[in-house]
C-alpha cells in the first residue's frame, strides 16, 4: 500500500535509494544535490541499509569509486550537481565506454560562470553526449518514481549503461511537496537484486581493463555504446509498464498535455512544465487548442515519436533551459527541429532560451509564448526563431 508523505525532492531521492539498498554510495557534497547523500548518510548510521558509503575528496573521486564498484560487479551510485560533474566529465565516457550500469543522481544547477547557484540545465546538457542515460523529472513524486526504475533500466541486459536522473535544483529538490512512497518490500521486490552475468573485474573471466584502443578497435567500441542505446527507449516503457502495476503511475518517453487537438504547443523539460500546465488550463478555458509536451527521456532522444506527437501542430515553441550558443538556439531546439525536419513536418518552429540561473518561469510569461504561437500561425511566418524569454533587455 502507497503511505502518503511531505518530502522535499532531495528526500525523496534518497528514500528510494534507502529502498534500494545499493552496495556502494561514494560521495562528494555540492549544493543543491548535498542533502541526497547527506540524509543517506543517517539512513547508514541508523542501519537501515548495508551499503558502502564512502566519503571522497571530490566529484572526480566519487564518479571514479562508482565506476570501480560496478567494475568489480557491485550496484553503486553517486549524486552531483554543476562543477561536480563538470569534475566528473572524464570520468562520465569512462563509465559510458566500459558500459557500467551505475546511476548518478543529478541536481541541475547552472555550471559558472559567473557564479550561480540555482537551477537551469547547462550541467546535464554539456553531458548530453557522453552516452549516458538522461531522464528528468517535472515535480518531486516523478524524481522518486524515475529513481526507482533507474537500475531496472540500467541494467537490462539489452542496455547495460549508465542512467543520470535528473531535477531541478531548489525548484524540486528543496520544494516539499505531497507524495505516495511504495512500501519498501515492493522496492525491493520491484528493483531486484543484482547479479550481473559478467562484470569487467571478475576473477573468473580475466580480462585486461582499460588498455589504449588503437584506431582498429576504437569505432567498434562506440558502436557497442550505441546499441545499448538503441534498446533503452523500449527498456525505458517496459520498466515503466512494469512501475505502474505497483504504483498506478504511469510514464512514458514524454508526456502529452491536452494534445489531442492541440493547433500550438509547447515543448520542454523539467518543472516548468508544471508553471506551463496551469498557463495551458487559463487558455482552456478561453477556448484556446494549445497543448505541451514534456520530455522525460532526453538520451536516447525520441524524435520520431515527438515528430508524431506534434504532426497536428501548426506552430510549436521548444523551451531550452540552456543555452546552446550555437547562434540558432538550445540543445532541446536542435532535438526538436531536426525530429520535425526528419519527419517533414509543416508546424513552424521557435526555440526560446529561458531561465537560467534559476530566473523566475511565471504562468503569464507560458501565456505570452502561446500568444506567440497564435500570432505565428496567423502570419504564417515564425519570424525570429531564436529568442530569449524574460530578459531585461
Amino acid at each position: 500500500m502507497a503511505k502518503r508523505d511531505r518530502l522535499s525532492g532531495n528526500e525523496a531521492v534518497a528514500i528510494a535509494l534507502r529502498q534500494i539498498n545499493p552496495d556502494v554510495f561514494p560521495a562528494f557534497p555540492i549544493t543543491p544535490s548535498t542533502e541526497i547523500p547527506q540524509y543517506f548518510a543517517s539512513f547508514v548510521a541508523n542501519g537501515q541499509v548495508d551499503t558502502e558509503f564512502i566519503t571522497v575528496e571530490s566529484e572526480h573521486s566519487s564518479m571514479s569509486a562508482a565506476i570501480g564498484a560496478s567494475a568489480a560487479g557491485a550496484r553503486s551510485l553517486t549524486a552531483t550537481s554543476s562543477c561536480g560533474l563538470a569534475y566528473m566529465w572524464e570520468e562520465l565516457y569512462i563509465a559510458a565506454s566500459n558500459r557500467l550500469p551505475l546511476a548518478l543522481a543529478l541536481v541541475n544547477r547552472a555550471l559558472s560562470g559567473p557564479i550561480n547557484i540555482n537551477c537551469d540545465h547547462s550541467d546535464s546538457m554539456g553531458a548530453r553526449d557522453a552516452g549516458w542515460i538522461q531522464i528528468y523529472a517535472e515535480n518531486n513524486q516523478e524524481a522518486y518514481d524515475n529513481m526507482v526504475q533507474a537500475f531496472r533500466i540500467s541494467e537490462h541486459k539489452d542496455v547495460r549503461l549508465p542512467i543520470m536522473i535528473c531535477q531541478d535544483g531548489f525548484i524540486t529538490s528543496h520544494a516539499v511537496e505531497n507524495i505516495e512512497l511504495l512500501e519498501d518490500a515492493d522496492v525491493k521486490n520491484f528493483v531486484g537484486e543484482y547479479e550481473p552475468e559478467n562484470y569487467l573485474l571478475n576473477p573468473d573471466n580475466p580480462m585486461a581493463v582499460g588498455p589504449y584502443s588503437i584506431t582498429d578497435y576504437y569505432m567498434e567500441a562506440k558502436r557497442n555504446q550505441a546499441e545499448g542505446m538503441r534498446h533503452a527507449s523500449g527498456v525505458v516503457l517496459e520498466v515503466a509498464k512494469e512501475f505502474a502495476a505497483i504504483s498506478g503511475r504511469e510514464y512514458g518517453l514524454f508526456e502529452e498535455y491536452c494534445m489531442e487537438d492541440a493547433e500550438t504547443a509547447v515543448v520542454m523539460i523539467g518543472s516548468a512544465a508544471g508553471t506551463t500546465k496551469d498557463a495551458i488550463d487559463k487558455l482552456r478555458a478561453q477556448g484556446e487548442k494549445v497543448g505541451l509536451i514534456k520530455i522525460r527521456l532526453y538520451r536516447p532522444f525520441p524524435a520520431e515519436e515527438i515528430a508524431d506527437a506534434l504532426k497536428n501542430v501548426k506552430a510549436v515553441a521548444i523551451m531550452d533551459r540552456a543555452e546552446g550558443y550555437t547562434n540558432h538556439g538550445g540543445p532541446l531546439g536542435a532535438d526538436v527541429m531536426s525530429a520535425l525536419f526528419r519527419a517533414r513536418s509543416t508546424a513552424l518552429a521557435v526555440n526560446y532560451i529561458y531561465g537560467l540561473g534559476g530566473r523566475d518561469v511565471r504562468v503569464e510569461d507560458m501565456e505570452q509564448v502561446f500568444e506567440t504561437l497564435k500570432q505565428i500561425v496567423k502570419d504564417g511566418d515564425a519570424g525570429e526563431t531564436y529568442r530569449y524569454m524574460g530578459i531585461r533587455e
